[in-house]
């Protein structure tokens, strides 16, 4: 990691790249975002269970567009720190010719990026150092265009990473902005935090903490109306808009944990 790196971070503000690596079990976090984790995890124990499944969504996802739609452009926006079975090799297994390129804005991301993220000799892989709020830096990025052939179908993977963003209307521009760039045919894939499915007495209560100040969250979650604005003008692919443990899940549903546990909505739609 270079000094420059080394002064962005930010280790007394919690990070939500980092906080999802503590409840994944990872080691690539600090003290604040241990505290914030442990604050959350207080009030919604099945943090962690959710984290897990989110990323089970990702595999069946990438795995679903590769293998069955013929998907080998990914744009990976929110990658997060690496961790088993990420985008590119999931694709790669299939296709190995799959191209992926991969965002964030978290400098020790960026260091594990350099180090984790390579390819099959077929395909490709890239990273970007950027930021979701600034989409026209992502999708008009040199490294992006190298990468990627914006005339053939690409599939956006937002995962858990469009609930990080606020502003009324700005969350539903920039992403309207990312797929606009894409060429017909391309994908959006999006999981999401709900309240929608939280326990009704559980959900009562953390908002009277949140209100009284007592738990700080940094993500709006929003309800299945809320998220299906984002989806405008998009063909969603069965089931539509459902709880990530039910979406193409092979899983018996006997075996799965409850719907409460795993609060977050996974989505894949196709642009026309």
């Amino acid at each position: 990691m270079s000094h420059g790196d080394l002064d962005r971070i930010d280790t007394t503000t919690a990070h939500p790249a980092r906080r999802y690596n503590y409840w994944l079990g990872g080691k690539d976090n600090f003290a604040a975002d241990r505290e914030s984790g442990d604050a959350i995890a207080a009030f919604y124990p099945a943090i962690r269970t959710t984290a897990l499944e989110n990323r089970q969504f990702l595999r069946r996802a990438v795995r679903f567009l590769a293998e069955e739609q013929g998907v080998r452009q990914f744009l990976d926006v929110g990658t997060g720190i690496p961790t088993a079975d990420n985008t590119h090799e999931v694709a790669q297994a299939i296709a190995p010719e799959s191209r992926i390129v991969y965002v964030d804005n978290d400098p020790i991301v960026l260091t594990h990026a350099r180090a984790l993220l390579t390819s099959t000799p077929q395909g490709a892989t890239a990273y970007i150092d950027a930021d979701l709020r600034a989409p026209a830096g992502i999708v008009e990025h040199p490294d992006l265009l190298r990468t990627l052939d914006l005339d053939q179908p690409v599939a956006l993977m937002l995962i858990a990473i469009v609930h990080f963003l606020f502003d009324h209307d700005k969350p539903y521009e920039i992403v309207r902005t990312m797929v606009d760039a894409l060429p017909s045919g391309s994908y959006l894939v999006m999981s999401h935090g709900t309240a929608d499915l939280h326990d009704p007495a559980a959900r009562a209560h953390a908002e009277a903490e949140i209100r009284a100040g007592r738990l700080k969250v940094d993500a709006q979650p929003r309800s299945k109306e809320e998220l299906a604005r984002f989806f405008d003008g998009l063909e969603l692919v069965e089931p539509g808009i459902a709880p990530v443990l039910e979406w193409h899940n092979p899983v018996p549903e006997a075996d799965r944990p409850p719907l409460q546990d795993v609060a977050m909505y996974g989505v894949v739609a196709r642009k026309p």
